[in-house]
């Protein structure tokens, strides 16, 4: 009887662990890609659906050090408390490179996003 409660409980955890990692897998992590120039972003605005993302900024001769700020639209974009924190590069892009977020949870909504290293305009991110 042991043995049979023993395959039970080994056959139950591995039906949830391979649950939770089909549901890991549909919910993939996607990738924007943004590059900067001297005072913009190339990209003018974003239209996306809602998700994970993590955001990969690439700094073509725009300044020494660019960075990423994206805020809830609507919302004071000169307040760091406002600002969503996981988009924020991990540590400041230098000249010629390319740097990431952590991952972010965007639902439905307008945000803007734009660089204060590197003064750029507010550029627009819908998520539908």
């Amino acid at each position: 009887m042991k043995k049979v409660i023993s395959i039970l409980v080994i056959a139950l955890v591995f039906t949830l662990n391979t649950n939770a990692q089909d549901k890991m897998m549909k919910k993939a992590v996607k990738t924007i890609s943004l590059e900067q120039t001297k005072g913009e972003f190339t990209q003018k605005g974003l239209t996306i659906s809602e998700g994970e993302y993590i955001f990969e900024v690439a700094n073509n001769h725009a300044a020494k050090e660019v960075g990423l700020v994206l805020v809830a639209k609507g919302k004071d974009a000169s307040k760091p408390e406002n600002h969503i924190k996981t988009a924020y590069v991990t540590e400041v892009v230098k000249d010629g490179e390319v740097g990431k977020t952590n991952v972010t949870k965007l639902t439905k909504g307008e945000y803007v996003y734009f660089c204060p290293l590197n003064p750029t305009p507010q550029y627009t991110l819908i998520v539908e």
